[in-house]
């Protein structure tokens, strides 16, 4: 044990420190607050284990702080925001030492209490977060020599590896999530164990799984963290379209590599990210979800051409219903998936473009159909042309350029946001003395169309149009 004074502890926590000490607690910084204070991040989200039950030290927080919540009690976890006379927000939680286990094919780990802080450190994910540094002693606790693997780099169970990723079968998504996080590399007895027991992840709850990869893919270094999720074989479990990418690349190398490609694409997407004030600001998990799953739908549709060519005809309509399937398995939430898969079927859209410049009705029919997806669309498809041909990617980002340019001019004429048919719902049945129902909603699309492509219409113009359309549509 070394002692911790030459570090800049949170006056926050000395202060919560002392007053469990007054009250004979023992009180603990523990986990990713320590990691990141030796590394020199800042933290406002503070941890804490103590020696004292939930029961003991609530009246504790919710004396000493400015807001209190409850819903970790069941894992013996409380919180509490601090405000400090400097204006500065802490988000504490306090938790009873304690060790966490799941049996053999349960979903939910178990909460035993424990005794001491050493024993809580042991149950720790990996050592570079089962660091301590006791309040208000300031002494620093590393029985794992968690310091030396931080200074390393390097991930490390402070268990054997088995009995860790027995205990919790989640750590093996958070070994990889620290890959992209810290940018480390995970120790060989511990990746050897995660191999081994990459199945065993099944038996945790999609939502678990899910918020670790979000973790994952919003990091740094999200392309690092994917690779070992690969590598490890947990993506056969919890995101196989990721490793099926692997495509066999033939002899005569007629087609890219998907996964290489499909890194590739996420690392430039990333690149397009803007700050807060753009349009799109990083890190974005929309554009980063979509960016991975943009291709999941070649290897379904790969074809061997008579020419020698390879196809992947239809991969981004093939590969919308698979991220769709993907992510509602991985329990996202509705309007995630709709926007992510619709980005997904999209991706392709623009390249037509490149081939012919389109008319202005086409280019307001693109920004109308991408709606909100709109930024996204054009930086995944920007991110998309991986050609190694210089001339070929300089012609493609022109014609973006082009677009993106004539979109900002026909917007200053007309609002793509507000564009409706010329006839409403109600005047559509009124002229063709229908009732609401399907004919109804094909004739307002059909009149959505005519509109874009045309632009806005007399009323006896739109009414003539209608009436052409419900002829030819209603013709045996």
């Amino acid at each position: 044990m070394d002692n911790a004074k030459e570090y800049a502890v949170s006056p926050v926590a000395l202060e919560l420190g002392e007053l469990f000490a007054a009250h004979g607690y023992e009180l603990a910084l523990v986990g990713g607050p320590v990691r990141d204070l030796l590394l020199g991040r800042p933290a406002h989200d503070l941890d804490f284990c103590t020696s004292a039950r939930p029961e003991e030290f609530e009246h504790l927080l919710k004396e000493w702080g400015n807001g209190f919540w409850d819903m970790g009690r069941k894992f013996g976890t409380l919180g509490a925001l601090k405000r400090m006379p400097d204006g500065r927000e802490y988000s504490v939680e306090v938790t009873t030492y304690r060790s966490d286990s799941y049996e053999p094919d349960s979903r939910k780990p178990d909460v035993n209490y424990g005794d001491s802080l050493e024993g809580d450190l042991s149950r720790r994910d990996f050592t570079v977060n089962a660091m301590a540094i006791r309040v208000p002693s300031l002494e620093f606790v590393d029985p794992f020599d968690g310091r030396r693997d931080l200074e390393r780099g390097m991930l490390r169970t402070p268990v054997a590896p088995e009995q860790s990723f027995d205990d919790d079968p989640l750590r093996m998504m958070r070994a990889v999530r620290f890959v992209a996080q810290l940018n480390f590399r995970i120790a060989l007895d511990t990746a050897e164990a995660l191999a081994d027991m990459a199945p065993r992840i099944e038996i945790v709850s999609a939502e678990r799984v899910r918020d670790e990869l979000c973790k994952l893919l919003l990091s740094d270094h999200p392309r690092q963290g994917l690779e070992a999720l690969v590598d490890s074989g947990l993506a056969d479990y919890v995101f196989p379209e990721l490793p099926d990418l692997e495509l066999e690349i033939d002899e005569h190398h007629r087609h890219k590599d998907v996964y290489e490609h499909t890194l590739q694409v996420l690392e430039r997407a990333i690149a397009l990210e803007t700050d807060e004030e753009g349009p799109v600001p990083g890190p974005d998990l929309m554009l980063r979800l979509a960016a991975i799953m943009h291709d999941i739908g070649k290897p379904r549709t790969r074809k061997y051409e008579a020419n020698g060519k390879v196809s992947f005809l239809h991969h981004d309509v093939v590969g919308a219903k698979m991220t769709k399937k993907r992510m509602r398995a991985l329990h996202f939430d509705n309007h995630m998936v709709e926007d992510v898969s619709a980005l997904v079927e999209m991706h392709l859209r623009f390249h037509g473009y490149v081939d012919e410049r389109w008319s202005d009705a086409a280019v307001r029919r693109y920004v109308k159909d991408s709606g909100h997806l709109y930024h996204r669309l054009n930086r995944l498809t920007r991110a998309d042309a991986t050609t190694q041909n210089k001339a070929k990617e300089q012609m493609f980002a022109r014609a973006m350029d082009d677009l993106e340019e004539r979109v900002i001019e026909l917007k200053k004429k007309e609002d793509f946001d507000s564009i409706r048919p010329d006839l409403n719902g109600d005047e559509i049945m009124s002229i063709l003395s229908l009732k609401p129902g399907p004919l109804v909603g094909r004739a307002y699309r059909h009149m959505l169309d005519y509109r874009l492509d045309n632009g806005p219409a007399e009323h006896d113009v739109a009414v003539a149009e209608l009436l052409r359309w419900y002829e030819d549509e209603t013709r045996e």
